[in-house]
Parts: structure tokens; C-alpha cells; sequence
């Protein structure tokens, strides 16, 4: 598919989601159509269905490529988001984990529960 990619995550309150997902990540608020609110990732779009109850995912639903991920991950931790530390893994001071080749991830959480991602990959 060569299409623009759409992301769905589940919520349970639409306008405490648009507080996280546009106040703190700064994503471009679309709309609310009563079923999901509706958010642009620069081509991408992201809904966030609404339900009655979340069960968080054991893994990352959403997640953003970045180049500077220090540079995001201060910025973020500026706004009050913690960042996730995972026993099995060796995260730097900011909460980044950096992979065998290189990359570095690293983890949050949004108001429900939902883990979010940033991402810097090493390129070839």
C-alpha cells in the first residue's frame, strides 16, 4: 500500500486526549466526529477511538521517527512526560535505549495508558 498511513489508538476521554495529543505532542487537532477525535502526524493521520474502557497493549501502538530524539525527549520532559524504563534494558539518563546497530528508542505513555514511542535511526 502506497497510501498516507492512518493510526488508531483507543481513548476513553476525547477531550483529555486532545490535551496530551495536541498541548503536549503538538500534533494538529483535525476534528472530534463523536466516534474518535481526529489528529494529523505531519502526512499521517491519527484517530483516537473512543471507548468505554482501554486495555493498555503489552507494546507500542504509536510511535514517531525523529532525528534529534535527546533533543525530543527533553522537550517532552519539559511538559511532564515520563518516560518508561524497561529492567531488561540499559537506558542512558534521559530514558533512551540504544540497540545493538545503533537506533535509540524511547518509551511513554499517554493518558490512558496507550505506549508511545520516539525513534532515531541510524541510516545507511
Amino acid at each position: 500500500m502506497n497510501g498516507k498511513l492512518i493510526g488508531f489508538a483507543p481513548i476513553t476521554d476525547g477531550d483529555r486526549a486532545k490535551a496530551f495529543y495536541e498541548g503536549i505532542l503538538g500534533l494538529t487537532f483535525v476534528g472530534d466526529d463523536g466516534f474518535a477525535v481526529v489528529f494529523r502526524s505531519g502526512a499521517n493521520m491519527v484517530r483516537l477511538a473512543k471507548m468505554p474502557k482501554v486495555e493498555p497493549a503489552q507494546f507500542t501502538i504509536l510511535g514517531w521517527e525523529t532525528t534529534s530524539i535527546e533533543d525530543d525527549v527533553q522537550s517532552l520532559t519539559a511538559k511532564g512526560v515520563e518516560f518508561s524504563r524497561f529492567g531488561f534494558l540499559e537506558h542512558d539518563a534521559l530514558g533512551i535505549w540504544t540497540a545493538p546497530g545503533g537506533d535509540k528508542v524511547a518509551w511513554f505513555k499517554d493518558p490512558d495508558g496507550n505506549t508511545l514511542s520516539l525513534s532515531q535511526h541510524i541510516t545507511a
